[in-house]
């Protein structure tokens, strides 16, 4: 009996222990509540994990995230809609999708770059695969998909250079008159660091001598736009958030620049931004850039002003090839038509608002989508694991846009 009483009592405190660790507070307007509690307890479980084995000095944090990477990467397989290959442009990995029917005219173009802040994922993830499979086939477009070097091996402007190295290459007319492609339907689009990429990519091209070819459209998803504020309600909102935390924001953030633990303290404490910077705030200032309803209450406290040294010895995050945000009205006026999609549960949503806003203010069009029951990562639940109705929804809405503006 007390065996029997002592297997229960130990069932009954594991069942109890693994609800709390799968059971965290969610906004009621996320569907699919406990797939999303199931999902959040996998990242969160990899997540101390690579806590763990960094502390025991065995693997860099960012390498054992780098393992979802690894399980869920598929080969490139063709099917009778979209021919699809591993192969390079300008050096730097990409896998293309090629549509097989053969249209009456010229098709589109689309280069994609994943997320993960810049220091996990590739091009070869099951779902970033489903949804550049499912754009080409839709879309009847060539899609190149990039795998850009990582973080923490490399750091900024390395990605930077990849993604840009791989667009001009591909932008080059005798490139395009290759694969078919109209010079003049030809797009950028990327998810979260991926966003961010898309949007440097977008902003650097417009005043390069060596391409000819403009964009027709960019298509920003939940982008990571700027480094300076750290602490914008989006940031207070959703510090604890399913899949991306404000912690582990900011650490990818630090990983994009340095392995030096110095910034992503400071970064961490929002005092990172050099005094003699102070002129850029007006760029990234929510309290003039965010909608009333996104305030909720949060009063704007200017900045505290950090260490010079930082600023020096790391310039990047005060380079808008790494924040576009930081941007001038100059450069945003000449930017081609924009896709925002921002998600209401996320740290990086007035990222994204405050973009839409600010193109919007400088001439540009811009659909932005703003998404009330999602989340940062929801579209890369498309396939597995998880495979959530929100995502196949913001996928189709992705892909109808392109459809339309592309």
């Amino acid at each position: 009996v007390v065996d029997m009483g002592t297997k229960s009592l130990w069932l009954v405190v594991t069942a109890a222990l693994l609800a709390y660790y799968i059971y965290i507070p969610m906004p009621e307007s996320i569907e699919e509540r406990w797939k999303v509690m199931l999902i959040s307890a996998g990242f969160r479980t990899v997540g101390h994990l690579a806590g763990v084995a960094e502390w025991l000095g065995l693997m860099h944090y960012m390498e054992v995230l780098m393992l979802i990477t690894v399980s869920d990467h598929v080969p490139p397989t063709s099917d009778e809609n979209v021919t699809v290959m591993d192969t390079e442009f300008a050096n730097v990995p990409v896998r293309l999708y090629l549509p097989r029917k053969q249209p009456d005219g010229l098709k589109r173009g689309l280069v994609y770059f994943h997320g993960g802040g810049w220091c996990v994922g590739e091009a070869g993830m099951k779902s970033y695969d489903h949804l550049s499979r499912q754009t080409s086939n839709n879309l009847n477009a060539v899609v190149v998909s990039v795998t850009y070097r990582l973080a923490p091996k490399y750091h900024f402007p390395v990605q930077f250079e990849d993604v840009y190295s791989v667009t001009k290459f591909f932008l080059q007319h005798s490139v395009l008159s290759q694969y078919g492609v109209d010079p003049a339907r030809v797009g950028v689009a990327g998810d979260s660091a991926g966003g961010n990429l898309a949007a440097a990519v977008a902003q650097q091209l417009l005043d390069d001598p060596e391409v000819q070819t403009q964009l027709k459209a960019q298509a920003l998803i939940y982008p990571a736009l700027q480094t300076l504020d750290l602490n914008l309600p989006s940031y207070q909102d959703n510090e604890d958030n399913p899949i991306l935390s404000k912690a582990l924001m900011v650490r990818f953030w630090s990983e994009y620049f340095t392995t030096d633990t110095s910034l992503r303290e400071a970064m961490a404490s929002n005092r990172h931004v050099p005094p003699d910077a102070s002129h850029l705030f007006r760029f990234v200032n929510w309290s003039s850039l965010l909608p009333e309803e996104l305030k909720r209450g949060h009063v704007y406290r200017g900045p505290v002003p950090g260490s010079p040294s930082l600023g020096q010895k790391y310039p990047g995050f005060l380079d808008a090839r790494a924040a576009p945000l930081l941007a001038g009205d100059a450069v945003l006026r000449r930017l081609p038509r924009t896709y925002v999609l921002t998600c209401e549960h996320d740290v990086l949503r007035d990222d994204g608002v405050m973009y839409a806003r600010r193109l919007r203010a400088a001439g540009v069009p811009v659909t932005h989508q703003h998404v009330r029951d999602s989340f940062h990562g929801a579209l890369m639940f498309v396939s597995s694991p998880g495979d959530l109705a929100l995502a196949h929804r913001l996928s189709r809405q992705y892909i109808q846009w392109l459809s339309d503006n592309l």
